[in-house]
């Protein structure tokens, strides 16, 4: 069997890692891949976001299944072009898609099938928009409507911070097109959890939960980034909180999705808040999350390619999903400056250092290979998993994996799985 996997991060590398461990041996390619993945799959020189690309070099080579794990293509539509073409493809149609493409969308959606979020008011004009910033509490949540690769949230303690926000992405633009309005939301305080979840439309199983850290630095303090590590499980997510989640999030979105005639097959990505009040939704994804998948795929024992079969197929309910009880920890090494500017083509070391311990997975996300030696390629450059008992453990292991790797500048945060 060929499976072609859409994408070149550390998300796609730890899905092409899951599926190189299936039984059915599938000959692996990558569009375009990174330096890591190439050691376990063919990469073609095709962009994440080239349709037309894809879809050809999918006829041409015959390739079994395709899957589009990055944003910007499911939003393109390309998996409704590979299924218009006869070809078999896992990720939601674009129609579906929309549920992370247009937070306006997803907002309304909650709102009109009673799905927990926060209040919210929707802006296209920028002199609207902070005309209400003088009448709400602060801090409040200005958002660019559409993709902003995860920076397009600015949390304002105040109404000059809130008015900058608006400006930046209404005015200057900043976010280009994504910030053609802006969604005004209420601050919800509480712990942050992720639940990824499979569904075909019909049947909806959760994976593990999972926390990250976004801020650049310890203590949650600097800018925002894609992600700086992440954990699983939570050890605020009960059973008592997944069976809320359940009944009261995840299986009224699907049922939502289906009544909007806009069926979600894939990976549904919930972003949750604890609060007060129960729990919240802060955000849908409509893929997996990328440090998330760098924790919850190696605690997974079911065949992935089964599953991705499955989901394409419409025969979920006929797969059993089955987890690992450990832990799992994923600290990122990113370039120093980043999320701002970084250097690239820095050689880096000691990969198969980390790796020769069973427990550690190295990731690569932005990386390159130059004159036989890995280089740095990007701000996220590598992601050090590792699995353990529990998180005591596989923290340990993972901070002893990040301390063999090194670049120039290297940057990564101490504090990984401590919240």
């Amino acid at each position: 069997m060929k499976v072609l996997v859409v994408g070149g991060g550390g998300r796609e590398h730890t899905i092409i890692w899951k599926l190189a461990q299936s039984p059915m041996k599938p000959e692996l390619f990558a569009a375009p891949g990174n330096a890591g993945i190439a050691k376990l799959a063919t990469c073609v020189d095709i962009k994440a976001t080239d349709v037309a690309g894809v879809v050809q070099f999918a006829k041409e080579n015959q390739i079994d299944l395709t899957v589009v794990a990055p944003d910007d293509p499911l939003m393109l539509g390309m998996v409704d072009s590979l299924e218009q073409a006869g070809l078999k493809a896992f990720g939601p149609r674009q129609n579906a898609a929309i549920i992370e493409g247009s937070k306006v969308f997803s907002k309304d959606l909650m709102k009109k099938y009673g799905i927990p979020t926060a209040a919210y008011e929707v802006f296209d004009d920028s002199e609207k928009a902070i005309s209400y910033l003088q009448t709400v509490s602060y801090p409040t949540v200005v958002k660019a409507e559409g993709l902003a690769l995860g920076k397009g949230v600015i949390i304002a303690q105040n109404f000059e911070e809130a008015k900058a926000a608006v400006e930046d992405i209404m005015c200057d633009k900043v976010f280009g097109d994504a910030g053609s309005r802006v969604v005004i939301e209420e601050f919800l305080t509480g712990h942050e959890v992720s639940v990824l979840a499979f569904t075909d439309g019909k049947t909806l199983y959760p994976m593990v939960s999972a926390q990250d850290h976004k801020r650049a630095y310890d203590n949650d303090e600097g800018p925002n980034t894609g992600g700086m590590g992440t954990f699983s499980p939570s050890r605020l997510y009960t059973k008592a909180i997944h069976e809320e989640c359940m009944s009261k999030i995840f299986m009224p979105t699907m049922a939502a999705m289906n009544k909007e005639g806009r069926t979600f097959k894939g990976v549904l990505y919930f972003g949750l808040i604890m609060t007060e009040n129960g729990v919240k939704v802060i955000e849908y994804n409509a893929r997996f999350g990328d440090p998330e998948t760098q924790v919850v795929l190696p605690r997974l024992k079911t065949d992935l390619l089964e599953i991705f079969l499955a989901v394409a197929e419409e025969r979920l309910a006929d797969i059993d999903v089955v987890w690992d009880d450990g832990a799992a920890v994923c600290v990122v090494l990113a370039s120093g400056g980043y999320p701002k500017q970084y250097a690239k083509g820095l050689p880096i070391h000691g990969i198969e250092d980390a790796e020769s311990d069973p427990a550690i997975t190295v990731f690569h996300a932005g990386t390159a290979m130059k004159d036989g030696v890995y280089v740095t390629a990007g701000g996220r450059v590598l992601g050090v998993t590792a699995v353990g008992d529990d998180l005591e453990a596989a923290i340990k292991k993972a901070y002893e994996g990040a301390a063999k790797v090194c670049f120039d500048k290297v940057h990564y945060r101490k504090d990984i799985g401590r919240k």
